[in-house]
């Protein structure tokens, strides 16, 4: 199956009442699913002074998971992500060195992981030059749309 055929599969899930879709055809077996849009709602809540609120965690916060998670505010520093969702992957092939490491100079243009979706293998490549100062991913991670993959710094 092509990717015009694929893409056709996608839209029309996408536009209509279906929320599910599985196809096989020539060993080749294609699953589309729509998840349903969940709104998130702030509903401002008072208390009263000598109210005391505490919340429940499911998983505690250290102060380094969120360092790993904001970029330090320094604007020369910039964050490269995921323009889709797929495998992670740091060389051409499981035996080849990586496309970069930290330390490395990079320019715009240059490659810098493949990341497959769908069973292609998409190259990222460099918006900006700089210096490799961290990859957040090992070869094989699943990443998400809009998921850091490197912090750059421009120069």
């Amino acid at each position: 199956m092509d990717f015009k055929a694929i893409k056709k599969l996608i839209d029309l899930v996408q536009d209509s009442g279906i929320s599910e879709l599985c196809i096989e055809e020539n060993n080749t077996k294609i699953e589309i699913k729509k998840h349903a849009v969940t709104q998130h709602v702030t509903v401002p809540v008072q208390t009263a002074p000598t109210q005391h609120v505490q919340f429940a965690s499911t998983s505690p916060i250290s102060s380094e998971s969120l360092a790993e998670k904001a970029p330090e505010s320094n604007p020369d520093l910039v964050e490269i992500k995921a323009q889709m969702v797929g495998t992670f992957y740091s060389a051409a092939s499981p035996d080849a060195a990586p496309y970069i490491k930290v330390g490395d100079s990079i320019s715009e243009g240059h490659v810098l992981c493949i990341i497959e979706a769908m069973k292609l293998f998409n190259e990222i490549e460099s918006e900006i030059s700089g210096t490799v100062e961290k990859v957040f991913l090992t070869n094989g991670n699943s990443v998400e749309f809009g998921q850091p993959l490197f912090l750059v710094r421009k120069g």
